[in-house]
């Protein structure tokens, strides 16, 4: 039996498994990369700026058109190495704590209050009246439909790469006052917004229909809730492009029929794998796969006091929705 590799810490393991099936990436459905399943193909618009790479980089046009498309001003605005160099600029500067599970990269000690948004992992959106002072809105426009919830004196990150489906091309930004934007950019290395990104980064967002995008998902998301309770498997609630199950195992059983889903572990949460949102195709094939693991399935239900797996958790680790008040801190 093929030894599947051990999840990474943020998901994306599809390369990773493709390697140890023999297979070529493509041939692997990664669901443990949360990416916006609607998003147009990137690599005709990168193809016309390939260019680029000839030439230092000039991510000024690029922010320009972010903060456009966001409705900011451009001083309050920074382009970034993805958003992990934006949750570290911040988190260099004002520090910070979370309240757990929280996502792997925010800061873990003393000073004000982080939180993803929607929550990582849950994918529950906060509540109108949470108050923190950072806001991790990666995956924010794909649950709402807006770019940020405006909170005017809270610091954001973001991540640009879901939503237009290109981790690889690394685009993040810190959006906060004028000052705080400032000593971002003196921490950061210089260029560290690649040409690539900085050229076509504009051409990228034009496209972008956050209001569609963001109602396709959820059309595709409660899709996937009926497959998976096909299957019997029961997803917690979520306002995200993504949903949780608690059924131990699942990963490795997934990943040997070329289907790669998350391991939560690493949220401190066993047992717990977060599917992402697929396309109508990805259901299909993820729909396939779960009938070729029938057997095993029916074998771990079972052996479950109900029957259904994930129904244990469904209402577990979801801060910020049942009578939660999250305070600056």
């Amino acid at each position: 039996m093929t030894d599947i590799p051990a999840p990474g810490d943020h998901g994306g393991d599809g390369a990773r498994v493709a390697r140890a099936l023999g297979l070529d990436v493509s041939e692997v459905l990664d669901l443990s990369a949360s990416l916006n399943p609607l998003a147009r193909d990137p690599r005709p618009v990168l193809a016309r700026h390939l260019d680029a790479v000839a030439r230092y980089p000039d991510p000024s046009a690029a922010t320009r058109a972010l903060a456009a498309a966001m409705g900011v001003a451009p001083e309050r605005l920074l382009l970034t190495n993805g958003g992990a160099e934006a949750i570290a600029l911040v988190s260099s500067i004002v520090g910070g704590s979370v309240v757990e599970p929280e996502f792997r990269l925010h800061p873990r000690g003393e000073g004000p209050r982080w939180r993803s948004n929607p929550h990582n992992p849950t994918g529950v959106l906060a509540p109108s009246d949470a108050r923190v002072a950072v806001w991790d809105e990666a995956f924010y426009p794909l649950a709402t439909g807006q770019w940020t919830r405006g909170d005017e004196d809270a610091i954001v990150v973001g991540s640009l790469t879901k939503l237009l489906a290109c981790p690889g091309l690394r685009v993040g930004y810190v959006l906060g006052d004028p000052a705080l934007r400032d000593a971002c950019a003196s921490r950061q290395p210089h260029w560290s917004l690649n040409g690539l990104a900085s050229e076509s980064l504009a051409d990228l967002l034009e496209p972008v229909d956050l209001v569609r995008e963001s109602a396709g998902v959820r059309v595709l998301r409660e899709q996937l809730r009926s497959l998976l309770a096909r299957h019997g498997l029961v997803a917690q609630p979520s306002d995200a492009n993504w949903l949780l199950v608690e059924c131990p195992g699942l990963r490795d059983v997934l990943a040997r029929e070329a289907v790669v889903v998350r391991d939560c572990a690493s949220f401190a949460m066993p047992g717990v794998v977060r599917i992402a949102v697929p396309d109508e195709r990805g259901l299909e094939r993820l729909d396939a796969a779960l009938t070729r693991v029938a057997p095993w399935m029916e074998r771990v239900a079972s052996r479950s006091s109900d029957g259904a797996l994930g129904s244990r958790r469904a209402g577990a680790n979801r801060p910020g929705r049942d009578g939660e008040r999250e305070d600056e801190g």
